[in-house]
């Protein structure tokens, strides 16, 4: 099978499409034929070596963690039964998903209907299962203003969905006019672009006489701080990430004199099981309530496909497709 390849850590040149052995399954393993397998900004951080959430693997090896696909081989303790079922998996820090075929726990599957698009499943599995998390604690209601940073990305796409569902007057800010325009068209009701100076003030602008209840930010540093103080008083800043580099800063005398209140939804945020998290986000796509963005590239091309998420030229969720 072909796979992509990493010997050191190091730019995304690093990642090399080469000729490999099918892997073989173990106990309570099964092989999965790769229609979709997800990329994630943690990749691309795993990738060059730096300071990532996990312990850097051993090299060399295939990166990916999220696969969707069909099971071509199950090892021993796998039910028979499991062959020829379209399944998608978070392969956690195994690894192995840049491939034409990857290995993956039995227990790590989900059965996806035949509705539900290989790409869709692969979003779900870890983008999709990280947006009902921090949903689980942002929360929002039909009463909430709610400002959602990288509202173009994966997770900022669901949060936009979510919102509006809920009732929310929702505004979106991203990088860029084609990103503005994709926030519009994925149902914020106002969509602004963070990169050009003053945008908090057309921010206040679009809200009217509304007051900012609810901020859910993925992006940290100087944006983030500037929606920080949009919130109105008795607000929520909800954190999911600092794509920026650095995270947001928040002080105890910021929620103090403003009457604010700040949480993560990340890490020991996430307070519901991993697996619930996975279910419920499949659940709410093949029930149309959940529809991500997905930027596609070839196996082949997954060095570019780091680059484009690194450089911040994606929409939503990005996929390699073999």
């Amino acid at each position: 099978m072909r796979a992509i390849r990493q010997y050191e850590f190091g730019p995304a040149e690093n990642l090399l499409f080469e000729q490999v052995p099918d892997p073989r399954p173990g106990d309570g393993q099964v092989v999965v034929q790769v229609e979709a397998a997800g990329v994630h900004l943690i990749d691309t951080s795993i990738r060059g070596g730096g300071r990532t959430p996990f312990p850097l693997p051993s090299l060399p090896m295939t990166p990916g963690r999220e696969v969707a696909g069909r099971v071509v081989e199950t090892g021993p303790g796998v039910d028979p039964s499991r062959l020829g079922r379209r399944v998608v998996a978070h392969l956690g820090l195994t690894s192995g998903g840049y491939a034409e075929r990857a290995v993956a726990a039995a227990t790590a599957l989900h059965e996806i209907p035949d509705h539900l698009s290989a790409q869709t499943a692969v979003a779900m599995i870890g983008t999709g299962r990280t947006a009902v998390g921090v949903l689980d604690r942002a929360a929002p209601t039909g009463a909430d203003a709610v400002l959602v940073t990288a509202a173009a990305g994966g997770l900022g796409t669901l949060f936009v969905q979510a919102a509006q569902r809920a009732g929310a007057y929702v505004v979106g800010v991203a990088g860029g006019p084609a990103k503005v325009e994709q926030v519009l068209r994925n149902g914020a009701d106002a969509a602004l672009d963070y990169t050009e100076a003053g945008w908090p003030e057309r921010v206040r602008a679009a809200l009217g006489e509304q007051r900012l209840t609810l901020v859910i930010d993925g992006v940290g540093g100087q944006a983030g701080r500037a929606a920080l103080e949009l919130l109105a008083p008795g607000g929520r800043f909800v954190i999911c990430g600092w794509s920026s580099g650095t995270a947001t800063e928040i002080t105890t005398a910021d929620l103090y004199t403003r009457g604010i209140t700040a949480s993560s939804a990340l890490g020991p945020g996430m307070v519901r099981p991993l697996r619930d998290l996975e279910e419920q986000a499949l659940r709410e796509a093949a029930e149309g309530w959940f529809t991500p963005l997905v930027t596609e590239f070839k196996l082949a091309d997954a060095a570019a496909a780091h680059r484009a998420l690194e450089s911040r030229a994606t929409v939503g969720k990005v996929v390699l497709l073999p």
